[in-house]
């Protein structure tokens, strides 16, 4: 059975959106292929990278780092309360 995007799987820029990490889509695409992300350690600049619950996100934004553990997929950009449930924040001082 193939994976469907969005049930097993979701591209990272949407994810990022979703989560409500930038305003547009486009930044999220835009910040991905900057460079300042990593998936599971692995360094990433493709907007289209395949994001799966547990994956860990590492993002450099806004002067800061941050990592996360990818608790959801989105289901559709909803209000900032629903946005954080999609993750986890880890505190990166413990790692």
């Amino acid at each position: 059975m193939a994976e469907t995007e969005d049930r097993d799987w979701q591209r990272i820029d949407k994810w990022l959106w979703c989560a409500r990490f930038m305003k547009a889509r486009a930044d999220c695409a835009r910040l991905v292929a900057e460079g300042v992300l990593r998936i599971n350690t692995l360094p990433t600049e493709k907007p289209h990278a395949k994001l799966r619950v547990g994956d860990v996100i590492t993002i450099a934004i806004r002067g800061e780092v941050k990592v996360l553990e990818v608790q959801s997929l989105a289901t559709r950009r909803g209000p900032a309360p629903e946005a954080r449930g999609l993750y986890r924040e880890i505190d990166a001082a413990a790692m």
